[in-house]
């Protein structure tokens, strides 16, 4: 295994990853996968739609020895404008086929068919009901009446092509690739495991392209799954950590992640991170012995910063994440909502 630049690393056994940068943003990067098969070579997620990220994956897939031209197909770990957002311009250069789980695409198909002022509006109906403070909700109503066009990232991703099924062999010659469904994340999220010997021997169960699933040094975000045109009650916190039991128990010999880097003894992390969402909820679970609102609660969360240092865009994201711990401290039969309350509070039982 060697680097061929400082974005580019070549994981043996025809496995390369790629830094493509995502703007003005605390994760930095995003690492694109691709993997070599007898039928052409094929991404794993594609990263920012931004010439900035084109340009380093163009000079990404030449320094591991081709070019977008060359690519035959995109898996899409979840439809995140940082790993779906070029994916276009890449099925545009190459003819390549684009992959994603069915949950993710109906996201996606949605998202295309919405125009912009409905999700704003969504938005400001849901901040509305968390407890959400004027100042917040304000901007959101200016955009969703002043017909703003489509100026947020992700309001317009690529349809795909296939279906990424679960448990099946996908179709890549010379291959022995696998999805895993691992909702949490996303609806549709999906974990690939390359059922193959590791390159350089490791012991474990092959290696496993983990997306935003499993990260070696920070947790993704869990929120609800914001979709204007599906009521549906999920529990995105309880799906999260269902599929990384599923994770800790595959035991791979590798983790090739979507951020940061390589690690190895998936088990270990998984279990660090159960063992951080159990006390979190706990913590929650005392946060919550008066009635708070889902905003209130997330403005007493830990954060990886104060609450008055968290941009505006961040917060709403942050809101999102509070509901969905409520959500499932609610199914856990500890937490209720306060009948009557409006905005709706929360109390610990």
């Amino acid at each position: 295994m060697t680097e061929a630049t400082g974005q580019v690393k070549d994981h043996g056994g025809g496995v390369w990853s790629i830094q493509v940068p995502i703007p003005d943003n605390p994760l930095g990067y995003t690492l694109v996968h691709l993997v070599a098969t007898d039928a052409g070579p094929v991404l794993v997620d594609t990263g920012w739609d931004d010439p900035t990220s084109w340009d380093t994956l163009t000079a990404g897939l030449a320094a591991c020895g081709t070019s977008v031209g060359e690519l035959t197909g995109v898996l899409v770990t979840h439809h995140h404008p940082d790993h779906h957002g070029l994916s276009a311009k890449v099925r545009e250069a190459s003819g390549a086929w684009i992959a994603m789980h069915e949950a993710d695409a109906a996201v996606v198909r949605r998202t295309r068919q919405n125009p912009p002022s409905r999700w704003y509006g969504y938005m400001v109906t849901k901040l509305i009901g968390a407890g959400a403070p004027e100042e917040h909700i304000a901007p959101l109503i200016a955009a969703r009446d002043n017909g703003r066009t489509r100026s947020m990232p992700g309001l317009d991703p690529a349809l795909p092509d296939r279906t990424i099924t679960p448990g099946d062999l996908l179709d890549l010659p010379g291959r022995r690739l696998r999805a895993i469904w691992t909702p949490g994340h996303t609806p549709g999220h999906v974990c690939l495991h390359l059922d193959e010997e590791h390159p350089a021997g490791l012991k474990g169960n092959g290696r496993l392209f983990s997306g935003d699933h499993l990260l070696p040094g920070i947790t993704p975000h869990i929120g609800l799954y914001e979709d204007p045109d599906d009521a549906t009650v999920t529990d995105p916190l309880g799906d999260y950590l269902a599929s990384l039991e599923l994770i800790g128990r595959l035991a791979p010999a590798e983790v090739l992640p979507a951020h940061q880097h390589t690690f190895t003894d998936a088990p270990a992390r998984v279990r660090e991170l159960l063992d951080h969402h159990e006390e979190r909820l706990a913590g929650l679970r005392a946060l919550l012995a008066g009635p708070l609102t889902p905003w209130q609660l997330a403005e007493r969360m830990e954060w990886n910063r104060p609450w008055e240092q968290i941009p505006y865009g961040s917060r709403t994201i942050a809101v999102s994440e509070a509901e969905s711990h409520l959500r499932r401290l609610v199914k856990l039969g500890h937490v209720e909502a306060v009948d009557g309350s409006d905005p709706v509070t929360y109390v610990a039982v």
